[in-house]
């Protein structure tokens, strides 16, 4: 089943949100061209579940605002990603080195 709530919006409104949440600096945002074969619009069709008596519980807006909350909360579980440390980890566990 695709499971895909009612709200809809274009990823680059969904990155401004995002550094709006966070503070950041919208000179972050770079901006790239598309690749080739750049699929313009991803919709799921959620009807087959929804029949089956599922809806969503969190609207897309109220779920990232919580979404950045949380990673706000729990920066112990994101930084050493972020600082490297997680490379020799995934070293010791995958026996390659990341590219």
């Amino acid at each position: 089943y695709n499971v895909g709530g009612p709200d809809e919006c274009p990823n680059i409104e969904v990155v401004r949100r995002i550094i709006e949440l966070t503070g950041a600096d919208p000179a972050l945002l770079t901006y790239v061209e598309d690749r080739p074969g750049h699929d313009r619009r991803y919709s799921l069709g959620s009807e087959k579940v929804r029949a089956l008596g599922w809806e969503a519980q969190v609207r897309f807006a109220d779920g990232l605002e919580r979404t950045v909350a949380w990673y706000r909360d729990n920066r112990a579980w994101w930084e050493p990603i972020r600082s490297g440390a997680y490379r020799e980890y995934y070293e010791r566990q995958y026996g390659q080195t990341l590219g």
